[in-house]
């Protein structure tokens, strides 16, 4: 009797963890699928007010810049809640993080839904963005933490879904909605949509991590405010300065504000670093810049920098010149840019089942490649380009931004050690903001700039607008080649940094 006991118990023994480690396994694959759909819903918002500035304009009569502000706002709500989020990564649960950030994206989008003014509006896209700010780390973070190496591949390739599909689709799906209903119903759609995903995650999301008891430092918070909120500001303002008629003092007063926000950005973001320097050698930084300590890292984030450069530049520039020089209307323009979009998340498992399996360097070599060859092609326009052309050159751009995300966020992620994590996903998070505002800011200059002096030379408006649009490709192609050549040095990360463990 004793024997069979102890064969009964021996039996069991091997099988008994087995239920627990699939309830486990499920548990994570739930959470980190609704933190996808949930960080695809409030990405979109990044740019869906896009193609919506004439529609504003007249329903809240404001003018074109305070329009403007709507996205600008945003902006600079996410470069500045963004890198305090590392903090609140290391310090809070996974569950309550994302019940608070759901909670003020949707609080948001009802507001800005019923906004009856300008003002709450605004007010509303500030909210938004602060949940925004959260989700993106929180994503990346979780996906570190619960992925095992092997595996990341394929799973940051849905992130890229996330972070480049996301705002690429957003014109074109503010344009389906103006082109039947009112502006308020981009909000009123998103909403349900948002709540569905709160009440998923009160009653699915577990805690996958373990908070830490870290200080908060407000200093570091505040001259990241400056730092990072003064630099998307300038940025922001850099080409909307001056009327084209005004005198050189009425240009210069006009340039004011944005060259105080650069200095203030500046500045902050130069004392900000200081300190975080001086911070992290106690575990206290509000963003731990260790993370740069990898060469890996570093270069993963210059790559970065150049490729969401030349995507948010080309999805502000591509519609101008469209809709400016084309004459498209706003649905035109958004169905053209569609495929392009479809593309990049039809595109972006595949790429990363192909990371895991070669690592980044056969990918991103050619992307870069591609991508570059993309802007060139951009810098042939003209009054007269066909929406064919512009189709092949967008879709050939989606092409190679497709086989460069995946592999970057990968690399970048897996070349920290694991208790930097949170610190490097804030970074990555922070950078892609300042990128694609700088992005932003060198097409519409140079565009803004050349189109002026064509002008001024006696050009028609439409000769002049293509040919500022073709000057600002021109610049992308040019910056292009430095992902080219980062590229090369880009490799697969260690299954374990530094030699430091893995998490899991």
């Amino acid at each position: 009797m004793n024997d069979s006991a102890a064969d009964l118990d021996l039996s069991e023994r091997p099988t008994a963890p087995r239920p627990a480690a699939l309830d486990h396994t499920a548990r994570n694959r739930r959470v980190i699928w609704l933190l996808l759909s949930a960080t695809f819903v409030v990405i979109l918002n990044e740019t869906i007010m896009s193609v919506a500035i004439r529609e504003l304009m007249l329903d809240l009569n404001i003018d074109a810049r305070a329009a403007q502000w709507l996205t600008t706002a945003f902006l600079l709500t996410m470069a500045i809640v963004i890198p305090i989020t590392g903090f609140l990564l290391q310090r809070f649960n996974t569950r309550p993080i994302f019940l608070t950030a759901m909670s003020l994206f949707s609080a948001g989008t009802l507001l800005a839904a019923l906004a009856p003014i300008f003002e709450v509006l605004l007010v509303a896209r500030v909210i938004q963005a602060s949940g925004t700010a959260i989700m993106v780390p929180l994503l990346m973070t979780t996906i570190m933490t619960l992925i095992p190496v092997s595996q990341r591949g394929r799973t940051m390739g849905n992130v890229s879904i996330v972070i480049s599909v996301a705002p690429a689709i957003g014109p074109t799906v503010s344009g389906l909605i103006l082109n039947a209903l009112s502006w308020r119903w981009m909000f009123w759609l998103v909403l349900p949509i948002a709540l569905v995903m709160l009440f998923i995650g009160f009653r699915k999301v577990e805690n996958v991590t373990e908070p830490e008891r870290v200080p908060l430092d407000i200093t570091s918070v505040i001259l990241s405010a400056f730092g990072f909120g003064g630099l998307i500001y300038g940025l922001s303002r850099i080409g909307e300065s001056g009327a084209e008629d005004a005198s050189a003092a009425e240009q210069a007063a006009a340039t004011m504000p944005m060259w105080i926000a650069l200095g203030v950005g500046v500045m902050g973001l130069g004392t900000f670093v200081w300190r975080q320097l001086r911070l992290q050698r106690r575990d206290l930084a509000l963003l731990d810049l260790r993370t740069f300590r990898s060469a890996n890292f570093a270069v993963s984030i210059v790559v970065m920098v150049v490729s969401m450069a030349a995507l948010f530049g080309t999805i502000i520039l591509l519609p101008i010149y469209m809709q400016q020089v084309l004459g498209f209307e706003p649905l035109q323009t958004g169905l053209l840019l569609l495929p392009g979009g479809l593309l990049m998340g039809l595109l972006a498992p595949l790429v990363g089942r192909l990371y895991d399996r070669f690592g980044p360097k056969p990918l991103l070599i050619p992307g870069s490649i591609i991508v570059s060859s993309a802007l060139w092609a951009l810098t042939m326009i003209t009054e007269s380009t066909t929406s064919t052309y512009l189709l092949g050159a967008h879709l050939l751009l989606s092409l190679g931004l497709a086989f460069l995300f995946t592999p970057l966020f990968t690399s970048a992620l897996g070349s920290v050690n694991p208790h930097l994590y949170s610190h490097a996903s804030a970074t990555v998070g922070t950078v892609q903001q300042v990128a694609g505002a700088a992005g932003t800011a060198l097409f519409i200059t140079i565009m803004s700039s050349t189109s002026v002096a064509l002008a001024s030379e006696g050009a028609s408006a439409t000769t002049a607008a293509a040919g500022g649009v073709q000057a600002a490709f021109f610049a992308g192609a040019v910056i292009s080649l430095l992902a080219v050549a980062g590229s090369i040095f880009v490799s697969k990360p260690a299954d374990v940094p530094e030699g430091m463990p893995a998490a899991h």
